[in-house]
């Protein structure tokens, strides 16, 4: 027990499916019950002394219905190691390189815990898809990503909001959002719809998902599809009239309207989600900005 330090648990914004270095995530995390944090705790400290590793380890661990799996255990550092460190002000590395030396934890000086910082640190990955012609931008199992960046503040929204500017993602206060999902997401879209007609924007969609809204009571109007010809959704993005893009497809559609769509996001610089967790989050973080201005803090001063 006192032979293991539980770094940090990360949990990962986008759902499973998405390779773990293109996917954001939080430390602490964002929305898992104490319950399954402790258990994850049990389990890691469990499969370590198992496995007799000396140095570090990191598992990725899957949760569905309350249910936990072990997606993968890697008996090596991995590229959240400096992230971890960062957040918390421990430096994991030079920690287990002296336990590699045959220093003993517990002979170390008290070692915080990550749940005491009463941060949250949000790391967004960062995707060259500018820079190649007829790439589409959905993340999934394949990583894409080239870098990362971080957002640090008091809690998860604003910190998810500084990690998205951070990545040039300038998510609106304002103005006319596209909504087109697939029928997995109708259900979660609800929500989503009534927060942003509640904050003030106003919404225009594909014909199914329009439906869809306008059936639950929630006012959003029909665009074209490219191949229904214009007034088409390219041209509003064009324009500039659109500020917000939330478009999830099922499977990996490369071709047609909805990819055509998501380039011209990218082209025209429009902020863009492609999973609806990664939606919800952006929606909570434009309204927790509502009555706020965010500080600015360095590293050095939180730690």
């Amino acid at each position: 027990e006192n032979n293991i330090y539980i770094g940090g648990i990360m949990e990962h914004i986008e759902e499973a499916g998405v390779h773990s270095g293109d996917s954001s995530c939080s430390i602490p995390p964002y929305s898992l019950s104490t319950e399954i944090i402790e258990e994850i705790e049990k389990q890691s400290k469990k499969i370590a002394t198992e496995l007799n590793v000396i140095g570090i380890m990191n598992i990725q661990f899957a949760i569905q219905n309350n249910n936990i799996f072990v997606l993968e255990v890697n008996p090596r550092a991995s590229r959240t190691v400096p992230f971890v460190a960062k957040s918390t002000g421990v430096q994991i590395a030079k920690l287990a390189t002296k336990v590699i030396m045959g220093e003993k934890l517990k002979n170390i000086k008290k070692l915080k815990n990550f749940n005491e910082l009463n941060l949250y640190s949000v790391k967004e990955p960062v995707f060259p898809f500018k820079k190649f012609q007829n790439v589409d931008v959905l993340r999934g199992p394949e990583m894409k990503s080239t870098g990362e960046v971080m957002g640090i503040d008091n809690n998860f929204e604003n910190a998810f909001f500084k990690s998205q500017t951070a990545a040039g993602i300038n998510l609106p206060k304002k103005g006319l959002v596209f909504l087109s999902v697939k029928d997995k997401d109708k259900l979660e879209l609800l929500a989503i719809g009534k927060k942003l007609i509640k904050l003030g924007f106003k919404l225009i969609g594909t014909k199914g998902t329009c439906e869809f809204l306008n059936k639950n009571n929630i006012t959003i109007n029909k665009i074209n599809k490219i191949s229904e010809g214009s007034p088409h959704v390219v041209d509003l993005l064009e324009s500039k009239e659109i500020s917000l893009v939330i478009n999830t497809t099922e499977g990996k559609i490369s071709t047609g309207d909805s990819y055509i769509m998501r380039r011209n996001t990218l082209l025209t610089n429009t902020p863009y989600y492609t999973t609806i967790k990664g939606a919800i989050a952006a929606i909570n973080s434009i309204e927790a900005q509502k009555n706020l201005n965010l500080q600015v803090r360095s590293l050095q001063s939180i730690h």
